[in-house]
């Protein structure tokens, strides 16, 4: 019993360090609006997501522009953990 509990906590604790680490990302590389919609979107300024419809409403802008926002600002994060992902793996290869 006691090995479950501690891998909730270290499942918990790695899932705080990724939130994280998505956070930095997120201020570093995209523009406001992009993280506006990304956080409106997945609800991860206050936990309620919002329709693409609703977001659109909030910004004044189409619900298409909202789209496109979306996937754009997804697609400039995942390029960003891809390259670190690349980067920690390399600097493994160099420590054997």
């Amino acid at each position: 019993m006691l090995g479950t509990e501690a891998d909730e906590v270290l499942d918990e604790v790695e899932l705080k360090i990724q939130v994280k680490k998505l956070y930095q990302k997120m201020a570093k590389i995209l523009k406001n609006r992009e993280r506006t919609v990304l956080e409106l979107r997945y609800g991860l300024a206050n936990g309620g997501s919002k329709t693409q419809r609703e977001i659109a409403k909030l910004l004044g802008i189409s619900r298409s522009y909202v789209s496109r926002i979306e996937k754009r600002a997804i697609k400039k994060l995942s390029k960003a953990f891809n390259a670190n992902v690349k980067i920690d793996i390399d600097d493994e290869d160099d420590e054997e």
